[in-house]
């Protein structure tokens, strides 16, 4: 059943995506709010077939923590599902991507109408003037930030290196860090073609407000609640640290 499930929804997405790819890019001519509203409903349809086909559910904690005005969101990345699902959770936002995801029919040409935050990972720190200077702009026209602070797709009870360039922006603009741990890899896993049935947890966290603090103790802060949590949503992933060993 899970392949048939994992077979029919791949198919339903791909004939969601192309005309909507098509539309958006079309819809450049118009404000980004009409933008917007077309990827809302093609949001609204790819999440209908998580549920409906995959039997993929979600549900938030911590809500109340999220401020009322723009913020670069820091968050675990495990699959897919959450680069749609954080818009649906999350004012309308912006993503931070790599430029060859721009490439991509259809997919990329609606992420390039959406004026996502695209970087050339091998342009060292210039990468990092990328970042900030797209990110200020978005932030000044109303949109939030999600950044994926670990660079890729991290499979559930592993972490990587925490990279500056989310904290490196909120310092640069003032904008308050939002972290944010989910175990939707747990159901949806890294290049799995494969999606299983059940409920995934999105854990927003207190918002940091960058005003006094270096970038180190930025990135340390947000990546200690991040990792925290994650041993909380998936304590089966961390055995040792349910025995006092970290």
């Amino acid at each position: 059943m899970i392949v048939i499930r994992s077979t029919l929804f791949l198919l339903l997405v791909a004939l969601l995506t192309v005309p909507f790819g098509i539309f958006v890019s079309l819809a450049t001519l118009f404000p980004m709010k009409v933008r917007y509203g077309i990827i809302k409903a093609w949001r609204a349809g790819f999440m209908a077939l998580c549920r409906g086909v995959l039997g993929i559910r979600y549900r938030v904690l911590g809500r109340e923590n999220i401020p009322g005005q723009p913020a670069v969101v820091l968050s675990k990345h495990q699959s897919a599902w959450e680069t749609v699902a954080l818009q649906e959770i999350f004012p309308p936002l912006v993503f931070v991507l790599k430029i060859a995801l721009l490439r991509i029919p259809f997919f990329g040409w609606g992420l390039a109408a959406m004026k996502m935050i695209s970087i050339d990972r091998q342009a060292g720190k210039d990468a990092l003037r990328q970042v900030v200077d797209q990110g200020r702009d978005r932030l000044n026209a109303g949109y939030w930030v999600v950044i994926f602070p670990e660079g890729t797709r991290v499979e559930p009870g592993h972490k990587r290196r925490y990279k500056p360039g989310g904290v490196h922006l909120a310092v640069q603009t003032g904008a308050t860090l939002v972290p944010v741990a989910h175990d939707a890899g747990e159901l949806w896993g890294k290049n799995a073609f494969l999606k299983h049935p059940g409920l995934i947890t999105v854990s927003i966290g207190p918002a940091i407000d960058p005003a006094g603090r270096t970038e180190a103790e930025l990135n340390a802060l947000a990546e200690a609640w991040i990792e925290g949590e994650m041993h909380r949503l998936s304590p089966h992933r961390y055995p040792a640290s349910a025995h006092g060993v970290q």
